[in-house]
């Protein structure tokens, strides 16, 4: 069948190659448009109809090993490996002679073997624990979870230089896996086991980046809040929660996790790895669901998902622990902060500006309560404004 042009008007030309054109925009848009639209309709479809998770203690389970718990190499081989710096004092042990120092907090840095400067600039800041203690009078052990440099030609310079590190501060634990993307669960894993061997008495464990920043005054109020409260501090697990997250099926994506690893369509619920808080129970829960649970997720905020679903242990919400961005920089946010993520430069200028004695009595009365609130509205309620706390924060 031949088209006679000369029959067809202008308007239609325009209208049949429009429509040529839409068609091939979709057909080339296709994946990029099934990921952000399709996969999050099915994922939420997943996750708020149906919403069954069963097959996370029948298909992932594993045989524990009775003497080590699992880590996951690159391959997803479930291995041990063996701890190559070391501190079991470091919360005061049985044997060392010495009581059991009454821990509120024990707090996990994950970071890189090469990240001396990030690792330095939280010691001077939020992560020193002598501030802690003569500020608050709370004791709170800060440690960092490193795995070997992946590149070995420059494994054994940067291991001396650890090596060098820890002989100065005493605060470096590292076990010999490959510190890469793929072993961080591997590092969820280790951060769980030395807690439980270690530190199981800390009422409460946080793991957080090296290049967040987090408002130790504020995090230690809000803790002891926690402790005092009718509730008690128990069943706990917060920070910024993703629900009805759907896998990344696209293999370009560094967040890539095939089908043959995860088939499901919905991961449960987990928190932003950026930070977290848990109880010291909850703590004891994810080590034991990690002796069980097949850790070839390497995602690890998603396997910390797995396992506390796998426990019965579910995420909370905190308006002001943050997920992937960056809190804005404002007093009247300072007074309410816990965590905010992306700090690898201006740790030390933000810990400065955010621990001020002008911010302390900031909230103070009717007239500042209401000024604070009104600049957190403009902060954080502006339309397609990304932003780390969302527009609740603002009134809270």
């Amino acid at each position: 069948m031949f088209i006679n042009f000369r029959r067809i008007r202008k308007c239609q030309c325009v209208q049949l190659l429009t429509t040529g054109l839409l068609l091939c925009m979709v057909m080339v848009c296709w994946e990029q448009l099934d990921h952000h639209v399709v996969s999050h309709v099915r994922s939420y479809t997943y996750r708020y109809l149906i919403n069954s998770y069963d097959f996370i203690n029948t298909s992932l389970a594993i045989n524990p090993d009775p003497h080590h718990g699992p880590v996951v190499e690159g391959d997803g081989a479930t291995v041990s490996h063996p701890y190559l710096i070391n501190h079991k004092d470091k919360c005061g042990t049985s044997g060392s002679g010495r009581p059991w120092d009454d821990v509120l907090l024990v707090l996990f840095v994950k970071s890189s073997p090469e990240s001396f400067e990030r690792r330095q600039a939280v010691r001077d800041t939020w992560g020193n624990e002598t501030y802690v203690w003569r500020e608050a009078r709370e004791s709170v052990r800060v440690v960092y979870a490193l795995g070997v440099h992946p590149d070995t030609e420059r494994r054994a310079a940067t291991q001396r230089a650890l090596v060098q590190e820890d002989w100065t501060y005493g605060d470096l634990i590292q076990q010999d896996f490959a510190d890469t993307f793929h072993n961080l669960t591997a590092k969820l894993i280790l951060q769980f086991h030395w807690t439980h061997k270690h530190c199981r008495h800390a009422r409460f464990f946080m793991t957080a980046d090296d290049d967040i920043f987090v408002h130790m005054p504020n995090l230690v109020r809000y803790l002891r809040g926690l402790l005092n409260s009718e509730a008690g501090a128990r069943n706990l697990w917060v920070g910024h929660v993703h629900r009805g997250a759907p896998p990344n099926r696209r293999k370009d994506s560094k967040y890539h996790v095939p089908y043959e690893l995860y088939p499901w369509p919905s991961y449960p619920d987990y928190t932003a790895g950026a930070g977290y808080v848990v109880s010291g129970d909850v703590a004891a829960k994810i080590y034991q669901a990690t002796l069980r649970l097949n850790s070839s997720m390497y995602i690890d905020d998603v396997f910390m998902g797995i396992c506390a679903n796998a426990m019965g242990v579910y995420p909370e919400e905190h308006a002001y622990i943050s997920g992937e961005g960056k809190a804005p920089y404002h007093q009247c946010i300072y007074n309410r902060m816990i965590t905010s993520h992306g700090h690898a430069k201006d740790i030390r200028t933000l810990w400065r500006a955010a621990t001020a004695p002008a911010v302390r009595g900031l909230s103070s009365g009717f007239i500042n309560g209401a000024y604070c609130t009104a600049v957190r509205v403009m902060l954080l309620c502006r339309p397609y404004y990304q932003n780390t706390y969302s527009c609740l924060a603002a009134f809270r």
